[in-house]
């Protein structure tokens, strides 16, 4: 197979996956509701994440850095927001 197209079938592959993180992102920096999303899911799927990223650096595959660095930074942003969302609301219910 052509290894042009075989880099650009992994770019938009990580355009689309990627991709789909950004609104769930977006929704919940806005609305700040967390209350469906699991943070023992999060946290694993971050972690696998970013042993994506390592691999995908020690290949030396850009696809595969830039959408595992860009999907890190989603995911990590999604599961800090549920972490600290979760703080607020057990501080307030003491």
């Amino acid at each position: 197979m052509n290894p042009d197209f075989n880099q650009w079938l992994g770019y938009v592959a990580a355009l689309l996956t990627t991709g789909s993180f950004v609104p769930q992102a977006i929704l919940t920096l806005r609305t700040r509701d967390v209350s469906g999303i699991s943070a023992s899911m999060y946290a694993a799927f971050t972690a696998g994440v970013a042993l994506w990223l390592a691999y995908g650096w020690q290949l030396g595959e850009w696809p595969i850095i830039i959408a595992n660095t860009v999907t890190l930074a989603l995911a990590s942003t999604i599961l800090v927001t549920k972490l600290l969302v979760d703080r607020q609301t057990r501080v307030r219910g003491r």
